[in-house]
């Protein structure tokens, strides 16, 4: 988050985390217009959609400005949530960008004595003048969702959690921080409303574990596809049917489930264990740990391993596969892979119910296990 100062009158919220953008906005109303009625805040919606829409709510916010407070009191004017400052059909519209022009020419006049003018506008494009305009004239906060670079993956994430976790001085657990950055994702202020519930539940110092944190914060579809398959990596089976019904209440489909999670997990598994017995290493302590031992392989031993979108190897995921395939044989990870596409025949081809056919298929292979080498 990064803020100036140059009018103590006008406020300016945006950035790219439209959640805390909006967050933010209401707390910073309720501080400069606390208890205020009708004459003292005056809301102008700014979500809207069409041209027409958006000319108006500019000019009524023009207008307010230039209103004198009622008998001598103070204003606080709020144009809320402005859509149209975003790269956006109605944004580019030239009669809006001359509108909102007219509402900068205003604002650098200055405003009559005792209003206030707060305008809240989440993901609005920093290209344009307007923008510039108004980050230049008043109190400018941005709150953007942090840019961890075109390659970043689970890796980036699970860390970017536990710098947020740490600044705290919270204690999770390198199973927790997983869970939790699998079901927040980059949304800042979700993760600090969780961390907030958290603190309050266990108090500060308090170690907080994966079940802490899957008991606290709720679970998304993602977030699902996330815990089935870690679920599968610990060799959980009694978590993993529990998510499996989880995901199927939501209205998932087998297909999805089988594609999205469970072969990639088996299928990782099974050529990290591989790989492990090939050259008789031992797995890594930590995931983080994984990528050295990857890069002391042979390129054709490598080559065919899962990349991230910019073409490097998936090392973290290799590493949480590497690390949890101790819980597995290699035989049983090749009947595994070979269940999953007897799976996905059944299910393409309606041979049984798909939660029959998942269920099946997850017992089949995290059931008791046998010794392994």
């Amino acid at each position: 988050m990064a803020a100036q100062k140059t009018s103590s009158a006008i406020h300016f919220i945006s950035g790219s985390d439209d959640a805390a953008v909006k967050k933010a906005a209401s707390e910073l109303a309720m501080k400069l217009a606390p208890g205020a009625d009708a004459f003292g805040l005056e809301i102008i919606d700014g979500a809207v959609e069409t041209v027409d829409a958006a000319i108006s709510r500019t000019r009524e916010s023009m207008q307010s400005l230039a209103t004198l407070p009622f008998l001598g009191g103070t204003k606080l004017v709020w144009l809320k949530s402005a859509s149209f400052l975003t790269d956006s059909v109605t944004g580019r519209s030239e009669n809006v960008t001359a509108t909102v022009e007219q509402l900068c020419n205003l604002l650098d006049e200055g405003l009559p004595g005792g209003v206030t003018f707060l305008l809240s506008a989440p993901g609005a494009d920093k290209r344009r003048t307007s923008y510039k305009r108004l980050s230049k004239l008043g109190n400018t906060t941005l709150h953007d969702k942090p840019s961890l670079g075109f390659g970043a993956g689970e890796e980036e994430i699970v860390g970017w959690t536990s710098q947020q976790a740490r600044a705290r001085g919270m204690n999770l657990s390198s199973d927790a921080l997983e869970v939790l950055a699998a079901r927040v994702g980059l949304d800042s202020a979700q993760l600090h409303s969780e961390l907030d519930k958290m603190e309050t539940a266990f108090g500060p110092g308090h170690a907080i574990s994966e079940r802490d944190v899957r008991d606290l914060v709720p679970a998304t579809r993602e977030s699902g596809i996330f815990d089935i398959g870690n679920a599968i990596s610990a060799r959980n089976l009694p978590l993993a049917l529990e998510t499996l019904d989880q995901l199927f209440y939501q209205g998932e489909k087998g297909v999805g489930i089988l594609l999205a999670s469970i072969v990639p997990t088996v299928r990782n598994l099974l050529l990290t264990k591989s790989l492990l017995i090939h050259h008789k290493l031992g797995p890594p302590a930590e995931a983080q740990f994984f990528s050295s031992t990857l890069a002391k392989l042979p390129p054709e031993e490598t080559d065919f391993l899962p990349r991230k979108k910019d073409g490097t190897l998936n090392a973290y995921g290799l590493g949480i596969a590497a690390k949890s395939s101790v819980h597995y044989s290699l035989e049983e990870l090749q009947r595994a892979f070979h269940g999953c596409a007897k799976a996905n025949l059944h299910l393409i081809t309606g041979q049984g119910t798909e939660d029959v056919i998942l269920t099946r298929l997850l017992i089949s292979f995290m059931g008791k296990p046998t010794a392994s080498p």
